[in-house]
């Protein structure tokens, strides 16, 4: 099964083939002019002194969800700035040509690692893949149920004999099946449409009522782009366990070799969502720099959008949240066993 991106399906699929070739290629990931700027960037100055990480620096490969985009906010600055290189780490961001495989290449050991979903990991985990949480990009829930804010639809038992449009089953139905059972529904109450890529055209457009896995910085960010408001209902306020949306995974039987890299890795990813905290403005002008496509009006929106969702202590681990969602997708008849959570996920740090 697969989780939904964070962007827009329609344009993606537009665009995904024209990069598809070029962005598995390191060269189309930095280029030596921009290395050569941002490592003498005050910030990678600052954190320069390591001497012993700049002359033994470790090679690394993470891949992406998808293309980069604001959701990706720290780990793009962190690359544009210089961070890894001042933490030891020669970085390739990769973004891969299926979506579904970048955990299965980590798990094979092809890829050092892989930008991935709580959701998926469970799922993963479940299914026998040696898959381990290392760190964590958003560290919410970015799923929401959305609706036209003119369309009367107050509260979630308003959807009662409403159309409810999704793009993909498996883990999202189940979210949006918990939801509508918090708020004394179930899915026979509602008319399910899968509208494919299509959740905003089909919302604004009328041919739904609702749009289900919609990603709350990006989808709002597009309707607000058509002149149409909408309102979000955010799934952890509606009987879903609250879990992180984009997390980094790594091979479980590589941690005893990978495990100082990795740390240093999450030290650069810390450095830089604070550094984006402190900065808002500069750091949307420095993430536009790193692909000119990123630069347009609903990018622009959904970076400050985002800004919010980024974990500021990316290594630090919350047992108890993926206990939690472990046992939601266990009652809800999703995985057949329980997950053992120290393999699950670790604090790299720990």
């Amino acid at each position: 099964m697969s989780i939904k991106r964070p962007f827009s399906r329609r344009a993606w699929l537009k665009h995904a083939s024209a990069l598809s070739a070029a962005t598995l290629l390191p060269s189309a990931v930095l280029t030596n002019s921009a290395r050569a700027e941002t490592s003498q960037s005050p910030s990678a100055q600052a954190h320069g002194n390591d001497t012993q990480a700049r002359s033994t620096p470790v090679s690394l490969t993470v891949m992406l969800d998808w293309y980069a985009n604001p959701s990706h906010g720290p780990l793009i600055i962190a690359k544009q700035k210089g961070l890894f290189d001042a933490h030891g780490i020669d970085l390739t961001i990769q973004a891969p040509t299926d979506p579904s495989a970048p955990p299965k290449l980590v798990a094979a050991g092809k890829i050092d690692l892989a930008l991935s979903y709580q959701p998926q990991l469970h799922l993963h985990a479940a299914s026998g893949l040696p898959l381990t949480r290392i760190g964590t990009l958003i560290d919410t829930p970015l799923n929401v149920l959305v609706v036209r804010k003119d369309s009367g639809i107050e509260s979630l038992s308003d959807l009662k004999g409403k159309r409810i449009g999704y793009s993909v089953g498996g883990v999202e139905r189940v979210l949006l099946d918990g939801m509508l059972r918090d708020s004394g529904l179930s899915e026979a109450d509602v008319d399910l449409v899968n509208v494919n890529f299509s959740l905003t055209p089909a919302l604004i457009s009328g041919k739904v009522d609702a749009v289900t896995g919609a990603f709350r910085n990006f989808e709002l960010a597009q309707m607000r782009q058509e002149g149409v408001e909408g309102r979000p209902f955010f799934i952890e306020e509606h009987g879903i366990p609250a879990y992180e949306e984009l997390i980094f995974i790594a091979e479980r039987h590589q941690m005893a070799s990978r495990k100082e890299a990795y740390a240093r890795f999450m030290a650069a990813l810390e450095q830089a969502a604070l550094w984006i905290v402190n900065h808002p403005q500069e750091g949307w002008e420095t993430f536009k720099q790193y692909d000119p496509v990123l630069d347009n009006p609903v990018n622009q929106s959904a970076w400050f959008d985002s800004i919010v969702r980024f974990a500021l202590r990316p290594a630090a681990l919350d047992t108890g949240r993926y206990r939690r969602f472990d046992r939601f997708l266990h009652d809800s008849g999703v995985i057949a066993q329980s997950n053992d959570i120290g393999s699950l996920a670790i604090d790299i740090n720990a």
